[in-house]
């Protein structure tokens, strides 16, 4: 992939998700200058010179960073990994308190010193995050958005394709609503080519019941914490669809993808941040309001911005 004339990409945090960010944004050339801020001086510094010791192998795009906050200068695009990260056993939810304060607190630096720029939230909750980063900027909402269930969508791809003896690219499926625990597939929606889902088969890989198709958005959902059960942290997956993310702003792909915006009038939900499928461009992330749901579908949909609700009014 060519990389954008003068593109700058910022990453905010340097913990797992921000370093893994930046490494996938580096060996993707996903910008042409790459960038990682966090205020622990002596970690950022560290990331930083190990990642540019690598620079002669990522092509044209360049590292640089610290805990000066006139790093995140001339950013096109920021992504904002800053946060307490989720232990062995905790909800996104239980995360909400720390990490909204430490939303509040940046958002309004950040915009400071890169007042153009599109700002994506990996933070966690991010739907959450969201809300509160947009209110407390006034930035439009398709300019701050959640990176929302671009990774859960990849996690449900990969499963079905695994099973469906396919490449994931030829899954056509999307997970909707909160990146947590009331997410839910588009079952109505799901393709494998042109076949739906549950009249796929093909040798060796016989017809998926719903049954079956219920245990793996069990497993989707339940995926993060699996992980970090077993090594503290997600980072790989989610940098890499964090810089797949980046480079859709930078290249105004005007590609669609599960990210998660403050909504107006979708499906009858208003103020809250929710995945749905949305065109993702230079302009930033716009919802497509033409996104059909069948009655389950949209009474999960509405589930789920009411638990996002509920948590966002207890941060106010």
């Amino acid at each position: 992939m060519s990389v954008i004339e003068n593109s700058k990409l910022t990453v905010v945090g340097a913990g797992s998700v921000g370093s893994s960010t930046a490494y996938a944004a580096l060996i993707r050339g996903s910008a042409r200058h790459v960038a990682l801020y966090d205020i622990a001086t002596a970690k950022v510094e560290a990331e930083v010179l190990d990642l540019a010791h690598g620079t002669q192998f990522t092509g044209t795009s360049d590292i640089a960073g610290g805990s000066d906050i006139s790093v995140v200068e001339g950013s096109h695009v920021v992504v904002i990994t800053a946060g307490a990260k989720q232990k062995p056993g905790q909800t996104r939810i239980e995360l909400a308190g720390t990490n909204a304060n430490i939303i509040k607190t940046m958002m309004p630096q950040l915009l400071e010193v890169a007042p153009d720029a599109v700002y994506v939230i990996v933070t966690n909750p991010c739907d959450v995050l969201t809300v509160l980063a947009q209110e407390a900027t006034g930035l439009p909402p398709e300019r701050i958005f959640a990176s929302g269930t671009v990774l859960d969508t990849s996690r449900l791809r990969w499963k079905l394709a695994q099973r469906a003896g396919v490449s994931s690219s030829s899954v056509h499926a999307y997970i909707v609503g909160e990146h947590g625990d009331t997410e839910f597939p588009l079952w109505s929606k799901t393709t494998i080519g042109t076949v739906p889902i549950l009249e796929w088969q093909s040798a060796g890989h016989p017809r998926m019941t719903a049954g079956e198709l219920d245990e793996i958005a069990i497993d989707v959902r339940d995926a993060a914490y699996k992980v970090i059960q077993g090594k503290g942290a997600t980072n790989y997956a989610i940098g890499l669809s964090s810089a797949r993310i980046v480079e859709a702003i930078l290249n105004d792909e005007h590609a669609v993808m599960p990210v998660s915006t403050v909504l107006h009038d979708f499906h009858g939900i208003d103020g809250v941040a929710l995945s749905v499928p949305s065109i993702v461009s230079a302009h930033g992330a716009v919802p497509i309001p033409e996104t059909s749901f069948d009655a389950a579908e949209l009474s999960l949909l509405h589930r789920s911005a009411d638990a996002l609700r509920e948590v966002a009014a207890s941060l106010r």
